[in-house]
């Protein structure tokens, strides 16, 4: 059983489908003028207008990138950047490492980073990162959910008070984790910037988009032809941007159900699980979480041990976040919410989605808790 959505998603069979003329009929360069050129750009346009639509903005507020890891770059190191000074960034100490990493970078700089910190259940409380934002200050940076524990941020409320407080200092979010459970419509939401992939929402991998709001000035930092309005040049990938916008308008439709069957999965796994394994620490449990993600502490149990033992059970799953799976050291997540380093190695990470079936949660409960009881 597939329980590492989290990580990346099967590639849903309508997205094939919509990808595979780009294969066979729509493989021009969407940078020409020829017909082949036309046909693979306007296929692109289109694309971006569904987009748009999904996501409550303009079309030319959509840069297309190569995923996720490069959206987060784009808008972080793009924004503080701009102008030929180097703003500061206040962010928090949960982010995905594509946002710590691109703030170490900035450090390296010269550039002003600083940390909010969150509670133990993983969440960063608005005032905590207000009280860290001044006149140096370009950005912001509070993802919208976690990917290790799935709880959500005050992303919006945040969002709001800095557009009324600080004029001037933007404010994105990694929203990668959540546009399949959760709306996303940018003028309720209130950032500058947003990021999505699309492999994890059934798409395929290698492509992905960073909503920048009209009037947002971002340094590319991929230079060339030109491509997105200047913001990011390269080639398009026509196949791939058909593909996610197709994944995105079956994520939309299929919201309401999703979060329904995911949620009674979750917490029927969570109940079984409890149930079986004593000690048992849901991560995250009494904050507001993605439907999808259940982050557990076995006790007495080793992390990678575990992972294979689950592996030979038949139930895929991870330690906490993808990019880190081969690593040997604490959760980042984890020790930010005061959770010790050793209890820490005993993380595992759940997460149900699309191909979650009626029945999965207690299915898995009973095979975890047989391999690692």
């Amino acid at each position: 059983m597939y329980l590492d959505h989290a990580a990346t998603t099967p590639l849903r069979p309508e997205v094939w489908e919509a990808m595979r003329p780009f294969a066979t009929d729509l493989w021009g360069n969407p940078s020409g003028s020829h017909t082949h050129a036309r046909r693979a750009k306007d296929a692109v346009e289109e694309a971006r207008e569904q987009a748009a639509g999904l996501l409550g903005c303009r079309p030319a507020e959509i840069v297309f990138t190569g995923g996720g890891t490069e959206s987060d770059n784009l808008a972080i190191k793009g924004s503080l950047l701009r102008g030929g000074e180097l703003a500061g960034l206040v962010t928090t100490a949960i982010e995905h490492e594509a946002v710590l990493d691109a703030a170490e970078w900035l450090q390296k700089l010269g550039g002003t980073v600083r940390h909010a910190q969150p509670d133990r259940d993983g969440e960063v409380a608005v005032e905590e990162v207000l009280e860290l934002v001044d006149d140096t200050i370009g950005l912001v940076s509070v993802m919208y959910a976690n990917n290790e524990t799935g709880v959500l941020q005050p992303v919006t409320e945040l969002a709001h008070t800095i557009r009324a407080t600080h004029q001037g200092t933007l404010v994105h979010t990694d929203a990668v984790q959540a546009y399949g459970t959760e709306r996303l419509d940018m003028d309720a939401l209130g950032v500058d910037l947003l990021t999505l992939a699309a492999h994890k929402l059934g798409g395929p991998k290698g492509v992905g988009l960073l909503y920048v709001r009209s009037g947002t000035a971002i340094e590319p930092l991929l230079h060339g032809g030109g491509q997105e309005l200047g913001r990011r040049s390269g080639t398009l990938n026509p196949m791939g941007i058909a593909g996610m916008v197709a994944a995105m308008e079956l994520a939309d439709a299929d919201r309401g159900r999703t979060r329904r069957r995911v949620a009674t999965e979750r917490d029927a796994f969570e109940a079984s699980l409890r149930s079986a394994i004593p000690g048992l620490v849901v991560n995250g449990e009494t904050a507001r979480r993605l439907p999808t993600h259940s982050h557990v502490l076995v006790p007495g149990v080793d992390q990678q041990i575990a992972l294979i033992k689950l592996d030979r059970a038949g139930i895929e799953a991870s330690g906490g976040a993808a990019c880190a799976s081969g690593a040997t050291a604490a959760s980042h997540v984890l020790l930010s919410m005061g959770v010790d380093a050793v209890a820490a190695r005993t993380a595992l990470r759940f997460t149900f989605g699309w191909t979650t079936k009626g029945g999965d949660g207690a299915k898995a409960a009973e095979a975890v808790a047989e391999a690692l009881t």
